[in-house]
């Protein structure tokens, strides 16, 4: 173990992702990547751990710098309105992060007083304890938390690491059936007098040459000592788990507009992988139902208004990694109702500019760009 500790901190010294341009909350002010013991900002390392649950570096860094801006301490964004942080958070994905990041910097107010600043070191915790006594934090991220923020030696293991350690161990396993015995690897791999380095060098290892298509095992700092590497498929690991078909079902969606132009959106009830956010009312579509029918069914169930369905303004796939769904839109004209949220937490009539203003789930990106071109084409001319 300590040769391969070695190995891995040696590797990560000239390979090693070590660009403040790419990870800006493992450097101290000055640009310095810190030395050991020398602590960071907590609140950044606490925010970018967060984002990088499920979602790449590439993509966290532009909502990391704009999230930081705009909430640079716990108490901007315990005070922050719930509706900005998902507006900030759209195109993340996952919004039950943003949601529990919010719970969590008014928990921690709770817990540790408004007079904590991002500097006050000696008031933030250093055990695993509190910090998973937060919303949404985990062992591994709480691990990376520590380890980055304070130089402590906690383990940590996302999915790179999951990946890394099945080959290494050749684990006959499927890492979700096998967290047991990768935490114990984690561990009994992490250096002590290095762990925040050690960490860091092991998600890049994984992000860098391990990677899930083609690793780059002649370049990898362990491939003597990988039993992945040695069985000749190292592709072979992390064994996966057999794969299940994914349902797949047809919502129908209804752009409702009124006389006056303004286009009717609904707010989600918080719970669920979507909570909270806008969306264009509608709903699955029965066997054997035309979609016209579904979408007047669905907004007079949901709504308890009347529609005349209209033309087909766009029709659009869209995976999650539970199901795969299919969106075919139809602009609606109201008839009569007054609009009520019998099935979300409220309805609003808004102008088609302001969609804009309101977090949306990212398939919905596509459906506001429809109708924005279908009501004003003139627009599209001359942007095109």
């Amino acid at each position: 173990m300590p040769e391969l500790s070695h190995s891995l901190l040696a590797w990560w010294e000239v390979h090693g992702r070590k660009d403040p341009a790419l990870k800006p909350w493992m450097f101290t002010k000055d640009g310095r990547w810190p030395e050991p013991h020398e602590h960071l900002n907590v609140l950044e390392c606490w925010i970018a751990e967060v984002m990088l649950q499920q979602t790449q570096l590439q993509v966290v860094l532009p909502y990391w710098t704009r999230w930081m801006e705009r909430f640079p301490t716990v108490l901007a964004l315990a005070e922050a309105d719930e509706q900005e942080i998902l507006l900030l958070w759209q195109g993340l994905g996952y919004y039950s992060r943003a949601r529990r990041l919010h719970q969590g910097a008014q928990q921690f107010l709770r817990t540790y007083g408004k007079g904590l600043s991002d500097d006050a070191f000696d008031r933030w915790p250093r055990d695993l304890e509190s910090w998973l006594a937060l919303p949404g934090i985990g062992p591994s991220t709480a691990g990376s938390i520590l380890s980055s923020a304070f130089d402590l030696p906690f383990p940590i293991l996302d999915g790179n690491v999951k990946r890394v350690l099945s080959r290494l161990s050749a684990s006959s396993t499927p890492p979700a059936r096998n967290s047991k015995e990768l935490w114990v690897l984690s561990e009994q791999l992490l250096s002590r007098e290095q762990p925040r380095n050690f960490n860091q060098a092991l998600m890049d290892l994984g992000a860098t040459v391990c990677t899930p298509k083609n690793p780059s095992c002649q370049q990898c700092p362990w491939s003597e000592q990988c039993a992945a590497y040695a069985s000749g498929d190292p592709l072979a690991y992390p064994v996966k788990e057999a794969p299940r078909e994914l349902p797949f079902q047809v919502i129908g969606v209804g752009v409702v507009l009124n006389d006056a132009g303004e286009v009717l959106i609904d707010q989600r009830l918080n719970e669920g992988l979507l909570g909270g956010l806008w969306e264009f009312p509608g709903g699955k579509q029965e066997p054997g139902e035309a979609i016209e029918t579904t979408i007047s069914r669905e907004l007079q169930e949901e709504l308890a208004i009347e529609v005349q369905v209209g033309e087909e303004l766009i029709s659009l796939d869209h995976a999650y990694s539970h199901k795969r769904l299919r969106f075919v839109v139809h602009l609606c004209q109201w008839r009569s109702g007054e609009p009520q949220p019998l099935a979300s937490q409220q309805v609003r009539w808004v102008q088609p500019q302001q969609l804009k203003d309101f977090p949306f789930p990212a398939a919905n990106a596509r459906i506001i760009a429809a109708l924005l071109a279908r009501l004003h084409p003139e627009e599209g001319t001359a942007a095109a």
